[in-house]
């Protein structure tokens, strides 16, 4: 039972308490359908702060209070600047990309010294075999580095397998194995250390004539090791000494291509000499023909002026001749193929079975060779055929090919001496050339017969 007050006094009626009723239960508002048809996302609108009538000053105080506290935070935080923040996350991105490179730098350098640290105990184990890293001549060729590397390899290989020589493994010293074991091995270590020093000096006194001799010397430093360790079984192993023999090889190889390439490099500055001698001498040939030239047009207007028609012609013949010779030596000046071709030989210097074929663009080709037959020999050459060509260079090359088989020298081609008689090139020059006018197969060697006491010149 309740009372109320009337705004006088409380009432003196007594009514029944009503029956408290729950508040209804307000629906939820629509719910918006999603495009994609999935469950959808009630719509929530959050409460808002009621400011109370009573008390509105100190909920303001606590609510300005409050914002400076979140400023400052925010402030701390750098939320204020972006510009500050998105700065800042790139300076820290560029630090950890530079320490990334950094980690990666020092990681492969780590890896190159544990690399260098693996190679120098390798190389401290080797050299107990009296195996030395040392240059090699092949290291400087192209074409023979890598071959030399690989046999390197292979050498390191064989130590590293205890292949590079044999020993025994039942020998007992003082009727005790174990000292047996430490003398074998001790022999084994010494033979292997005196033929790895002998190859090695091999390999650095080898030139390019002197194979055989090397060769042999590193064969009787094996045989020796095979004898003075016979009672122990301490030998090298062939497929060692094999690898130690190609690499005394590659570096005679190399010598070898040095010797060739300075051939030739001579070769090379002699044939210039001799083209620029050939070019001088049609230089002076032209001027020289050129001011004959001039003479006979000169002397031709003073003959025709003064009526001399006999006197005339023969002129105009003369100078027809000049010109002609003066076109020939421009097609000489002209065509480098052109020129003379020329088979020589000097028995008493090389032998009867030996001749010189090879071409000049010399306008007096004797001049050639003579200087072929200068103090360097002992007699002059003899001319077994010596003839004109718009094609020497092609005619000599067929001439070359035909017998190269029988060449003197086979590393220098500028050398152009073969192992034939003058009736073999006759017989080669009737197939490429046809017929040859002029061709002497006896040689006259008149210095050479007069030397020997033999006044006569023929056979």
């Amino acid at each position: 039972m309740l009372r109320y007050w009337d705004g006088i006094r409380w009432t003196e009626h007594v009514h029944p308490q009503a029956p408290t009723q729950q508040a209804p239960v307000q629906p939820h508002p629509a719910q918006s359908e999603q495009p994609w048809g999935g469950s959808t996302i009630p719509q929530q609108t959050p409460d808002k702060p009621k400011v109370k009538f009573f008390g509105a000053r100190k909920q303001a105080e606590e609510l300005l209070e409050r914002n400076a506290h979140l400023e400052q935070v925010v402030s701390e935080m750098g939320a204020l600047d972006v510009a500050d923040m998105n700065a800042r996350r790139a300076g820290l991105q560029r630090e950890i990309a530079q320490l990334e490179t950094q980690i990666t730098t020092l990681t492969a350098q780590l890896r190159d010294v544990e690399q260098q640290l693996v190679d120098a105990k390798e190389q401290v184990e080797l050299q107990e075999f009296g195996y030395y890293r040392f240059h090699h001549p092949a290291e400087n060729s192209v074409q023979l580095a890598a071959e030399l590397a690989s046999v390197r390899d292979q050498l390191k290989q064989l130590q590293r397998e205890k292949k590079a020589a044999t020993r025994s493994t039942n020998f007992t010293y003082n009727n005790s194995a174990s000292q047996g074991r430490k003398f074998v091995n001790d022999l084994h270590d010494m033979m292997l250390a005196a033929y790895n020093a002998e190859a090695e000096n091999a390999v650095k006194s080898v030139k390019a004539g002197n194979l055989g001799a090397a060769k042999a010397r590193l064969e009787k430093a094996a045989e020796r090791i095979r004898k003075r360790g016979k009672m122990v079984d301490v030998a090298i192993t062939p497929s060692y000494h094999w690898l130690r023999l190609k690499e005394l090889e590659l570096a005679a190889d190399f010598w070898m291509m040095k010797e060739q390439e300075k051939e030739a490099e001579r070769a090379r500055r002699e044939e210039l000499r001799e083209q620029k001698k050939a070019e001088l001498e049609l230089a002076r040939e032209r001027e020289k023909l050129e001011k004959e030239r001039q003479h006979y047009v000169s002397a031709l207007v003073a003959l025709e002026a003064r009526g001399d028609t006999e006197g005339a012609e023969k002129i105009r013949a003369q100078l027809a001749e000049t010109e002609q010779a003066i076109e020939t030596v421009d097609y000489r000046a002209a065509n480098q193929r052109a020129g003379y071709v020329y088979v020589i030989s000097n028995i008493g210097a090389f032998g009867e079975r030996m001749v010189k074929i090879g071409m000049t663009r010399r306008l007096e080709p004797m001049d050639r060779i003579n200087e072929l037959g200068d103090a360097s020999v002992p007699f002059r050459f003899d001319v077994h055929a010596l003839f004109f060509s718009p094609d020497a260079v092609g005619v000599e090359t067929a001439l070359h090919q035909r017998f190269a088989a029988q060449r003197v020298n086979k590393v220098n081609t500028r050398r152009e001496f073969f192992y034939v008689t003058p009736h073999e090139v006759l017989e080669a020059l009737r197939e490429h050339v046809g017929a040859v006018t002029e061709f002497i197969e006896v040689p006259a060697a008149e210095e050479f017969r007069l030397s020997q006491g033999n006044p006569d010149t023929a056979f």
